[in-house]
């Protein structure tokens, strides 16, 4: 099947899974009810039932939420593992996932409202990587590359001995059951009003991802050859890191910490459709939406208690890693 075969392939099963996930739950809906709540809802004369409400007001706002988080966290792990020349990176190999969750927990344990805790969580992402962008520049005569991902490193890990601290410090009866659960990844109290929220910080990443997508393909093969095609890859690398930090920054401050997808959904793409980043990015966005949405079903209808999205992950992703291990380099190149 040719590539954007494949793609189309992808669209129309996240598209099904996504109709799957908002007939089941602990409230099932049948087909029948739900097409007539879509149209009670376009028509603009709702029910008022306990079904319409389920489906537009709780379920629907969460299947949206767990595609954009999966696209994000997918799409931004194969600008990453394209840049860096490197399989085995992740969306927060810059430190972004664990700078956000410091904004969060610093948010809980200040006992602000969702809305607050979500801005600490984005502002901390952002200002992660802010740093790790200044540390590296201050770095003269070293790989640049090299110095970048070593900061990322540092300062994620002095964040999270940070988060640490304040998980010590916490109430335990109180905010440290709650920091615990941001961390570990949910996507149970998703509003409308967090989809909004989060929407445009997405597009505004995704947009020079896809209008900069072949010059992308240049600066994968290295600085010399992007310099001899004329690209200019120091400036692109800072555009393109950036609009990637933003999207991941986005979706962590309203998911909390949701690991492997961005490592293992952009492998599985670059399988399926090649290394072609045009190609690539859609075709990994829409297994990480399909990926999430999936597990985040999962998380919510196999148990009466809700188990943490980073759990579910963790169990396809590591297996995922070490096979990648195994296999090494092949095919990457």
């Amino acid at each position: 099947m040719a590539a954007w075969g494949i793609v189309g392939t992808l669209a129309v099963a996240t598209f099904a899974l996504a109709v799957f996930s908002a007939l089941v739950g602990a409230y099932p809906v049948s087909i029948g009810e739900a097409a007539r709540i879509l149209a009670g809802w376009i028509a603009g004369s709702p029910d008022g039932s306990t079904a319409e409400t389920v489906m537009l007001e709780v379920r629907l706002p969460r299947i949206i939420a767990a595609l954009l988080v999966g696209a994000a966290l997918a799409g931004s792990g194969a600008v990453y593992q394209g840049l860096f020349r490197n399989p085995l990176v992740s969306p927060d190999i810059l430190g972004v996932s664990t700078g956000a969750g410091l904004g969060a927990v610093l948010g809980i344990f200040l006992s602000l409202p969702i809305v607050a805790i979500q801005g600490f969580a984005f502002a901390g992402g952002l200002a992660t990587v802010a740093t790790v962008y200044a540390i590296a520049a201050a770095v003269r005569g070293r790989e640049p590359v090299l110095v970048l991902v070593l900061a990322g490193v540092v300062v994620g890990a002095l964040a999270g001995s940070v988060i640490s601290l304040l998980k010590v410090l916490a109430d335990p009866y109180d905010q440290l059951p709650a920091i615990t659960f941001w961390l570990l990844g949910s996507l149970a109290s998703i509003r409308s009003a967090d989809v909004w929220a989060v929407l445009p910080a997405i597009l505004i990443g995704l947009v020079p991802l896809v209008a900069l997508r072949w010059r992308i393909n240049v600066l994968a093969l290295g600085d010399d050859e992007a310099k001899t095609l004329g690209v200019e890859a120091g400036k692109l690398r800072v555009l393109v890191i950036g609009a990637a930090t933003l999207m991941t920054a986005s979706v962590v401050a309203i998911s909390g910490v949701i690991g492997w997808v961005g490592l293992v959904m952009p492998h599985i793409a670059r399988m399926l459709v090649g290394p072609n980043f045009g190609r690539l990015l859609p075709a990994a966005m829409l297994l990480g939406a399909f990926y999430l949405l999936g597990v985040d079903t999962l998380a919510r209808t196999m148990a009466q208690t809700e188990t943490p999205l980073g759990i579910l992950t963790a169990f396809v992703g590591a297996p995922f890693f070490l096979w990648l291990l195994a296999r090494g380099r092949h095919g990457w190149e």
